[in-house]
């Protein structure tokens, strides 16, 4: 009975063996590294076009509306950057916006940036993530702002203030903006309180924004942006051609197309002109 026993027990243990080493193995076996999920992502294409995209009102010409399916009247909007005079907010990849759109309330937008190397976006991700800005954090927009040549990855926090008794885009004074701003600041900017504390306003600017849709984007739009000179005098006109999606590849595809088109109409500025330096630069 023993040795019966014993034999049938040898017979089954090769069809056992490997489940219980496979269970043991499991058990064993370290456990994986938990990671922060990745933010869902928006895409921001954003081409600069020079003066010649521009009619003799520094409104978008009829060539450029038609040609990129811009439909809308202008929308102004006002707003100023918040930094120290040596842009010691800047240095830790903050910018501070504070903006009045015509009949909106008031927008605090505070977002840290991460520069995106060699177009690699999930490197960026990653390093964002090793930062604390993960998904976890819903409080936060990611977004890619594709340029011409440079991609930065944003992590944006937007607060709303009301504009009673401020009429069409005005803003209020530099002391009150900033005041509004350091109670408003999320907890992520604690690194450089002390640095919005002590900042000023650098603007503030006003931009006229027309609308529309193209391709695969229905968020598309001209922004043209006076500024004062470099020299301090006289005004140059900031003129950018952006467009919103989802998806990556349609991001891709926007980018190449509308670079494309402003090229063949001699409307391409090539380069980046990137508004937040500029304004900080000269205001």
């Amino acid at each position: 009975m023993i040795i019966g026993r014993m034999t049938s027990l040898t017979k089954a243990l090769p069809k056992a063996l490997p489940l219980a080493l496979a269970v043991s193995a499991a058990l064993l076996a370290p456990a994986a590294p938990a990671h922060a999920a990745e933010p869902s992502v928006s895409y921001e294409v954003k081409i600069n076009l020079t003066a010649a995209a521009l009619d003799g009102s520094h409104a978008p010409s009829a060539a450029v509306r038609k040609a990129f399916g811009i439909t809308g009247s202008a929308k102004a909007r006002s707003y100023s950057y918040y930094d120290t005079d040596d842009r010691a907010l800047d240095a830790k990849g903050w910018s501070v916006r504070l903006r009045h759109k015509d009949g909106s309330s008031f927008e605090e937008t505070y977002k840290k940036r991460f520069p995106v190397t060699n177009g690699d976006i999930d490197a960026a991700l990653s390093t964002a993530r090793a930062a604390g800005f993960d998904s976890a954090d819903s409080s936060y927009k990611t977004e890619v702002d594709w340029g011409y040549a440079k991609q930065t990855l944003s992590f944006s926090n937007e607060k709303k203030r009301s504009a009673k008794d401020y009429p069409g885009t005005a803003l209020p004074s530099n002391d009150t903006g900033r005041s509004w701003l350091v109670a408003d600041a999320p907890g992520k900017l604690k690194d450089a309180t002390n640095a919005l504390t002590a900042s000023r306003a650098h603007g503030p600017v006003t931009a006229k924004v027309y609308g529309g849709a193209w391709g695969a984007s229905d968020d598309a739009s001209v922004e043209v942006l006076p500024v004062v000179g470099a020299g301090g005098t006289g005004t140059e006109y900031v003129v950018e051609l952006s467009f919103k999606t989802d998806s990556r590849t349609a991001a891709a595809d926007l980018h190449r197309e509308s670079v494309a088109v402003a090229e063949a109409n001699g409307w391409l500025y090539r380069g980046d002109i990137l508004k937040t330096q500029l304004i900080l630069d000269r205001y």
